[in-house]
């Protein structure tokens, strides 16, 4: 019997090995490198065609308020079993575009203003106003720095379950199964002037967020047909929607910024060498 049950588990594993539908494997070694044991941190994700673009002359001024930078998807987080109302996608989009223009060219290439507690900025602001008028000191508090440019936009389109797919097989009650999904999620960056109100900028951007999960099951009776037993395990793995989302805002940041140069919104350095041919590469491979 023990003999038995080891012969069976050795063909689960066997089975499990092999490779059933061709884009899983693809998607573990893209996706999840096996080889490195540690989770990666929030600062090795970030992009480094976003961090390698070249710097202006002069850093443009930008901002970003709270409302002006939203999930309009309304999407919800999918649960077979039962109804959930969390959402989908971080409601605080606004904060992960901050971070990709402040990362842009190492920050050396926009200035961000704060729009996001320009409340509490401006409280505090008054209360040091205040306490320098009551020691009658003369040195006043330097103005707010205002900006030129707005940054507006959204999450736009959260598809779920764009590529669905699957395979398996089972002999004599051993079996292994695979499957795969495919969402995608975009949005849309806009720079507005301040000073005109035109919109100089559109850009759109998407992300795919894959997910893959593997199962394998033994099935068999035993002992002349008296004994059943039955084996089942699984593992899935999904993609971050946020860690997607982050990718997919930065870049719509990088492809506003290579149209800003190519409109002369900026200019680079004469000294430096700007390699326009591979712009498109770039965007494409920081969308993954």
């Amino acid at each position: 019997m023990v003999k038995s049950l080891k012969l069976h588990y050795l063909l689960v594993l066997l089975l499990s090995s092999c490779s059933v539908f061709s884009v899983s494997k693809d998607t573990q070694q893209f996706r999840y490198d096996s080889k490195k044991k540690d989770k990666p941190s929030i600062f090795s994700l970030q992009s480094k065609e976003l961090q390698q673009v070249q710097a202006p002359i002069s850093m443009p001024v930008v901002a970003v308020y709270p409302t002006a930078f939203t999930d309009q998807t309304g999407q919800r987080k999918s649960n077979s079993e039962f109804a959930l109302f969390s959402t989908a996608v971080t409601q605080a989009p606004n904060n992960l575009l901050i971070r990709a223009l402040k990362h842009a060219s190492n920050g050396k290439f926009f200035r961000v203003v704060e729009r996001v507690g320009l409340d509490n900025l401006v409280k505090e602001r008054q209360i040091i106003r205040s306490t320098r008028e009551e020691l009658d000191e003369e040195n006043r508090i330097m103005p707010l720095l205002f900006a030129g440019v707005l940054l507006e936009g959204a999450v736009v389109s959260y598809d779920s379950n764009l590529i669905t797919g699957g395979a398996g097989a089972r002999y004599l009650g051993i079996g292994t199964s695979v499957q795969y999904r495919e969402d995608t999620i975009t949005v849309s960056l806009r720079m507005v002037s301040v000073a005109t109100g035109e919109i100089l900028v559109e850009v759109m951007s998407s992300k795919t967020i894959l997910s893959y999960g593997q199962s394998d099951s033994v099935f068999k009776f035993i002992e002349m047909g008296t004994e059943l037993v039955e084996v089942e395990f699984g593992v899935s793995r999904n993609e971050s929607t946020t860690i997607a989302l982050m990718k997919a805002i930065e870049g719509a940041v990088l492809e506003l910024i290579i149209i800003g140069y190519d409109k002369e919104y900026w200019k680079y350095e004469e000294t430096k060498i700007n390699e326009p041919d591979c712009d498109a590469q770039c965007i494409t491979d920081i969308r993954g």
